[in-house]
């Protein structure tokens, strides 16, 4: 059955997978989500005998229906190699009475590895299906990994331009090295005088700008997007959570067809949507565990119903999840409200004019699959101390407020359930806040100069992705205001 995409704020706008991911963002600045969720038509069991590259094809093939056998199991091939310095793909290691999915064993050491890896092999595909002769310009924002791993994948891919932006003062010291560093004649990586939403905000109105559009495409560009935005980046990421739960099958952790819980860091909200498409496509989940920093956007959505941006946007530990503005809740809502793109857009309009929108009573009815909750600062930081401690385990700062949500979700429920947590950075990406939650910090090291005393506690190997960038020359050193966004595009592409 082919599947279609629609646009979350005109359902009369639709294309076929190829052409959603080429398009990344709608026209009407909607999201792309699919006609329907397709359900799982192999069973859980023969799954678990499957590898990874095995299982994403029968995931995938659901979704991107337009594309053929031979292109897409050449697109998995081609992304889930040698580059994972894991054969699992993403291994799971049972700790603090949970199942961590360790996400992070790509080329840059962050979970967008998993579907960054793939979406360049897809959207160069989706180009030749639908004879596209510009090139593709991925226009990204970035709170700290889609951005390196985006760079990653698409440097020195032949018709691609890539273009990320950042919040100059919003990333890690080693997530900023790893972008500014980044090689490729067609990669451009810009510093923004702003914070994450600001950044991508100017992304989508770029994405919206017909005038732009066209000047575009006269100088022989297109726009797409590497962000979660992408419905490209987000059926890889399902892909994972039927992996995950299969592999515990295999390993007889779990009875076929018996339910698990699954906590996710949340910022953008694509990671955790990816894990609720996987249950509406037959996973057995029950609890889908939303944990917030102290930017707790989604924390009191789901505590009240109403979504409201207006507040202080606060720096943390953990940036990636420094985020006010949700973008990937919007498909969630679209379909809670019945699929409803008249409302959906009503509710996006008043997110934009006055930064908060409030769902109905009925609609909250539909979120009892979610669980949402925060972690302080101090909270984090306990948890990578206590798991530590007790179970010799190290995790990064997001994976800790994960761990930190759903220890306060065990606490207050008593719920039994086995949980997967998604592991999603390795904690060598953020080695100084790491090792100050264990108290082996040491303020005259810099951060790339803690991780040889990270390898030290931990016995992990330091990774590639770490030592590359300690000797690597900076090669992007632009910084803009978000006024300027627009123009230093055209500046990169010669317009």
């Amino acid at each position: 059955m082919a599947i279609e995409y629609v646009s979350t704020r005109n359902k009369n706008e639709r294309a076929a997978a190829s052409e959603a991911i080429l398009q990344g963002l709608a026209k009407d600045g909607g999201l792309y989500v699919p006609t329907e969720i397709p359900k799982l038509d192999i069973s859980l069991n023969e799954l678990s005998k499957m590898s990874y590259r095995q299982i994403a094809y029968e995931v995938m093939k659901l979704f991107l229906t337009d594309f053929t056998e031979e292109e897409l199991k050449n697109c998995i091939n081609s992304a889930y190699d040698e580059k994972f310095d894991n054969p699992a793909i993403a291994p799971i290691k049972k700790a603090d009475g949970a199942y961590f999915i360790e996400l992070f064993h790509g080329k840059t050491i962050a979970f967008k590895d998993m579907a960054l890896s793939i979406l360049p092999h897809l959207m160069i595909t989706a180009a030749r299906k639908n004879k596209v002769e510009n090139d593709i310009v991925i226009l990204t924002a970035t709170s700290g990994d889609t951005g390196k791993a985006a760079l990653a994948g698409f440097a020195d891919v032949k018709g691609t331009r890539i273009v990320v932006f950042y919040p100059k003062n919003g990333v890690s010291e080693i997530q900023e090295r790893q972008m500014v560093t980044q090689t490729g004649d067609n990669t451009f990586v810009v510093g923004i005088r702003g914070n994450f939403d600001q950044a991508q905000t100017g992304v989508k109105q770029m994405f919206g700008d017909e005038a732009l559009a066209k000047e575009m495409a006269d100088a022989g560009f297109q726009f797409s997007s590497a962000n979660s935005i992408n419905i490209g980046r987000l059926v890889p990421q399902i892909v994972y959570y039927v992996a995950s739960y299969v592999k515990l099958l295999a390993d007889g952790e779990i009875a076929e067809g018996e339910q698990v819980n699954i906590t996710v860091p949340t910022g953008n909200f694509g990671n955790i949507l990816a894990a609720y498409y996987a249950k509406q496509m037959g996973l057995p989940v029950a609890k889908l565990i939303c944990a917030s920093n102290e930017n707790k956007v989604l924390y009191d959505f789901f505590t009240t119903g109403t979504y409201d941006k207006n507040r202080k946007f606060i720096l943390t530990s953990s940036p990636s999840m420094d985020i006010l503005i949700s973008s990937n809740l919007e498909r969630l809502i679209f379909r809670i409200a019945g699929e409803d793109d008249g409302r959906d857009r009503e509710l996006m309009s008043e997110l934009a004019s006055a930064g908060k929108y409030k769902i109905t009573p009925e609609m909250r009815e539909q979120l009892s699959d979610f669980y949402g909750n925060f972690a302080t600062e101090d909270e984090t930081a306990e948890a990578i101390r206590r798991v530590y401690e007790s179970n010799d385990y190290i995790m990064d700062t997001h994976t800790a407020v994960a761990d930190a949500v759903y220890d306060k979700y065990r606490r207050e429920t008593g719920d039994p359930t086995k949980t997967l947590i998604a592991s999603t950075a390795s904690p060598y990406k953020f080695t100084r806040s790491v090792m100050q939650a264990i108290g082996k910090d040491d303020p005259q090291k810099t951060d790339l100069e803690l991780t040889d005393v990270l390898h030290g506690i931990s016995g992990v190997a330091v990774p590639p992705a770490i030592e590359e960038i300690k000797s690597a020359a900076v090669r992007h050193d632009t910084v803009c205001d978000v006024e300027q966004m627009e123009s230093v595009v055209k500046e990169f592409l010669g317009i």
